[in-house]
């Protein structure tokens, strides 16, 4: 969240707890580094995304551009082309992201990025998975909200794929109709979607069809992270 929020929570003394993901917080520290050292910030994420409004949020008005596709890229007049850093949003399609960043640096050779890779494990393991199932699926289901980037980039890597995809949130959005030729369906769920959701899914496909359930298991995910200040005891 952008530095203005707990601020103004401060100034009416009012109680708040900081839930930004460690990942995201790990950007907004970069991106404090980076103006610190006298760079102009190039953000590669989408216009509006609650990350992104956070991210800007670290550091003074105009610091930093926002693109979204090479085409952006091409568009940027920095004032001093040789003072650049760039960062990225956590849940962006793999494949763009690192277009646009060749993109980049392919324009601003002198451009500072960060050491890491900034998009989030759990985005990246998860699109990697669709990319390893997809060959086998006739049509996939992601589950995850509307309004969520890493579960739309999932269903993005799937159409380019080649296999038709629809987004859902609950196990009563499913459209039984869409799945009447489907005879191998691949589901998938965001980030933040929990397990007893793609139950649900699952469950209520077994009262339409005959399921078979199969688990590809592509990345095992041990990390685990800290409560927010306030929650820990």
């Amino acid at each position: 969240m952008p530095k203005s929020v707990p601020a103004a929570a401060e100034n009416r003394g009012l109680d708040y707890l900081d839930a930004t993901c460690p990942l995201v917080s790990k950007v907004h520290r970069q991106a404090e580094r980076l103006v610190e050292a006298g760079k102009h910030i190039i953000f590669v994420g989408h216009r509006g995304h609650p990350e992104v409004i956070g991210t800007f949020g670290q550091v003074a008005d105009g610091a930093m551009s926002l693109v979204e596709t090479v085409d952006d890229v091409a568009k940027l007049e920095p004032a001093d082309p040789e003072a650049l850093g760039f960062l990225t949003q956590t849940t962006l399609s793999v494949d763009d992201t690192r277009e646009i960043v060749e993109a980049l640096k392919a324009r601003f050779p002198s451009i500072n990025g960060p050491r890491g890779e900034d998009i989030c494990y759990a985005t990246s393991n998860r699109q990697e998975s669709v990319k390893a199932i997809v060959p086998e699926c006739d049509k996939m289901i992601v589950i995850g909200a509307p309004n969520s980037s890493n579960s739309l980039r999932l269903a993005e890597v799937a159409v380019r794929a080649g296999v038709p995809a629809q987004l859902i949130q609950r196990a009563s959005e499913i459209d039984f109709a869409w799945l009447a030729d489907v005879k191998t369906l691949g589901i998938t769920a965001g980030a933040s979607a929990p397990e007893v959701l793609v139950r649900e899914v699952v469950d209520h496909l077994a009262t339409q069809f005959e399921v078979n359930e199969t688990q590809v298991e592509t990345a095992v995910e041990s990390m685990s992270f800290k409560l927010p200040r306030g929650l820990a005891a």
